[in-house]
């Protein structure tokens, strides 16, 4: 029988609708949709922290954020524009002369023009024709052409759009001289299957010079919906980290970075040894806790306490992890509790040395059986009433809100 390996290569039946493109160009979109997430908010410093970290890992482009938005943002942007990263700092605008002109100000190199292109925006928010969003598309394009910014063309909630319209515009923008086009699921409906007709069909139409994805997380399929996408032919997928973002957030950049690097053999060019430190950082920051369960990152992710599980891994690890946790900077973990068993018991005596006879082992295991059923959850219960206090309301608290209003003379009907 051959030595098994990471995992088993059904690749080969599938090549024939893969399609990956020559290099990978992440493009990290934290420090915008990541910061838009629910009581998120980076100052310009921690903006700074996080990219020169993701530049330090090998992240091809981070979005610094919208000038536009405030003058806090503008300032953040501009530091990290001018801060020297090895990666190519990007900020974005809509169709918009001064968003534009903000962007063209903040002395980034690269520019991400975004406007809503599905009947649903364009009628109940934009309030605008397709002829008039076209005409606003090409108008930004050429200024930011002018200026000689790298031009990204986005719009948002593309999947839903009359694809007509979206041929008729990507080709617009494309020909009017935008340099990458970007496909994005802004509330997350995709399924692989269907994103992958969907962009053959977009490839097939427009025939885009450079292809990026921005897909969301809403059904929980951002990560399989990217790297569907870069089968499809994606260069620079759009991805956040600890999947951070509006509503159930984005493609986390660790899942794609890895999913890409360990199942498909295809360089990213991150250093993933670098990828726990990030997601710590992310989550200092943000304030924004990293789900225990959470995929590679989560504190759960390479930790085990089964019994049959522990025994299998100091075994070989590959029973039950696809890849070593050090690969990400990670450490195993063996959990001593309910379901425990004898391997784990006899692992852990081996950090000072120790060994047991095989009934002082038996009794060692049953009380640490016990103390892990015994174990009161008051201590978890409580911790649980704070976490969500703290996230199901984030942001302003309605009391801070009301009293602004107070204060600024704003009369009010009580009921």
């Amino acid at each position: 029988m051959p030595e098994p390996g990471l995992v088993e290569d059904y690749h080969p039946a599938t090549a024939s609708q893969r399609h990956f493109p020559a290099s990978i160009e992440l493009w990290d979109e934290t420090l915008r949709d990541g910061e838009q997430a629910p009581g998120v908010h980076f100052s310009p410093e921690e903006k700074l922290r996080i990219a020169e970290l993701l530049s330090d890992i090998g992240v091809g482009v981070v979005n610094a954020g919208i000038p536009v938005v405030s003058r806090e943002e503008a300032e953040a942007v501009r530091r990290v524009a001018h801060a020297g990263l090895k990666t190519k700092v990007l900020a974005a605008a809509r169709t918009v002369p001064r968003d534009v002109e903000a962007v063209v100000d903040s002395g980034v190199t690269h520019i991400a023009i975004f406007v809503a292109a599905s009947e649903v925006h364009l009628r109940y928010k934009l309030k605008m024709t397709q002829e008039e969003v076209l005409a606003a598309s090409l108008a930004s394009v050429r200024r930011a052409k002018e200026a000689g910014l790298h031009t990204a063309f986005v719009t948002e909630d593309t999947v839903r759009a009359p694809f007509d319209f979206v041929e008729r515009l990507y080709t617009a923008v494309q020909d009017a001289g935008a340099d990458r086009l970007v496909v994005a699921d802004t509330v997350g409906i995709m399924t692989p299957l269907t994103f992958r007709w969907y962009l053959t069909e977009f490839v097939r139409r427009v025939r885009p010079k450079d292809l990026s994805v921005h897909c969301h997380n809403d059904f929980g399929l951002a990560t399989a919906n990217t790297i569907t996408a870069v089968e499809c032919g994606a260069r620079a997928p759009h991805v956040c980290v600890n999947g951070l973002g509006e509503r159930a957030g984005n493609a986390a950049l660790e899942e794609v970075v890895l999913g890409l690097e360990s199942l498909y053999g295809v360089r990213t060019g991150v250093d993933t040894r670098r990828l726990f430190e990030l997601s710590r950082l992310v989550e200092e920051l943000s304030g924004v806790p990293i789900g225990v369960n959470k995929a590679l990152v989560g504190y759960n992710a390479f930790s085990h306490e089964a019994g049959i599980h522990t025994h299998g891994i100091l075994a070989n690890t590959l029973t039950y992890e696809p890849l070593q946790p050090g690969a990400i900077g990670r450490e195993r973990q063996l959990i001593l509790g309910k379901h425990t068993g004898r391997a784990a018991v006899v692992e852990k005596l081996k950090e000072r040395g120790a060994t047991a006879s095989d009934p002082i082992l038996a009794q060692l295991l049953e009380r640490i059986k016990l103390e892990g059923e015994a174990r009161s959850k008051d201590e978890l219960r409580r911790f649980l009433d704070e976490y969500r206090s703290i996230f199901e309301r984030p942001g302003l608290s309605d009391a801070e809100f009301w009293a602004m209003v107070e204060a600024a003379g704003i009369r009010t009907v009580t009921a």
